[in-house]
């Protein structure tokens, strides 16, 4: 029996209460992964969040107010140079995530294993960092300058951010150690995969692209034996320069294996290609929210 999708009209008050939602579960989640991990091991992991570790470590001063004192004026700027970019939830989230961090500031650190809190420091900011995400919001900072840092220069956003996170991690290395530095880059690397995860999913879907001669055999065996749709255009050979119709059929991992056989066995000389899709939306596969 096929399961009735729950509509949630996007920009409906359900659905912007959602967005906020994450925002703030996402903000509390970066700020745990800060107290119990990252601070407390001195691993400025990039970011506003990396600047104030490396504060703290040499002034003393209270992270969250740091953040504070970057945020805002960062945000004020965005406004003035970025315009309609940054709205409330870029306003709230360079409130909220110092706010949680200040909250949570004796919570302790759970180890005092550098390597340990590195991966699950990582883990914690990128799980909120993709939750954030999936709300369509942001949390101010340096995500702010890199965009201002793209629009003065004309240099990718990607390379902006990775300007700034290098500056950051560049200087821990040399204020607290280079062993620390090397430790918030692996960070890095760990809160990027968790953020994909989180603002993706695991379930990574496959794209077969078949090239038969029993196309009919093997359109039949894909939408009853498998019970997938399909779509099907025409290409043509680059040596024969022969037409042939090319099937495009996306399953989950677990009916790869499957697929195979169905086209081995409907033609064993059919051509297959596979591929990753990171994200599928649509019957069959993700239920959409929006609309």
């Amino acid at each position: 029996m096929r399961r009735k999708s729950i509509s949630v009209r996007l920009g409906g008050p359900l659905h912007v209460a959602i967005e906020y939602g994450l925002l703030l579960a996402g903000s509390f989640l970066i700020a745990l992964g800060f107290n119990l991990f990252l601070n407390p091991n001195q691993i400025a992991a990039g970011g506003v969040s990396g600047i104030s570790t490396i504060v703290h470590h040499v002034f003393g001063f209270e992270p969250a107010v740091v953040q504070w004192v970057l945020n805002i004026p960062l945000f004020i700027v965005g406004m003035l140079f970025l315009g309609g970019s940054f709205g409330l939830k870029t306003a709230v989230g360079s409130v909220v995530r110092p706010c949680f961090v200040l909250v949570t500031r004796n919570w302790g650190p759970l180890t005092e294993n550098a390597l340990l809190a590195t991966l699950y420091g990582g883990i914690f900011v990128g799980a909120g960092l993709g939750l954030v995400f999936r709300g369509r919001g942001s949390t101010g900072g340096l995500d702010v300058a890199a965009q201002l840092l793209h629009k003065a220069t004309g240099i990718g956003y990607g390379v902006a951010v990775a300007v700034w996170d290098g500056l950051v991690i560049s200087t821990a290395g040399i204020v607290i150690s280079p062993e620390k530095a090397l430790l918030a880059l692996a960070g890095l690397y760990v809160t990027s995969k968790t953020i994909d995860a989180v603002h993706i999913g695991f379930r990574h879907a496959k794209v077969a692209y078949i090239i038969t001669r029993e196309t009919e055999s093997v359109r039949r065996r894909i939408l009853y034996d498998l019970d997938r749709g399909m779509t099907e255009w025409t290409g043509r050979g680059g040596f024969s320069g022969e037409e042939r119709p090319v099937l495009m059929v996306v399953v989950n991992r677990t009916e790869v294996s499957r697929l195979k056989a169905i086209v081995r066995s409907a033609d064993p000389s059919a051509f297959v290609i596979l591929s990753d899709a990171a994200e599928v939306m649509g019957e069959g596969f993700k239920l959409q929210s929006g609309h």
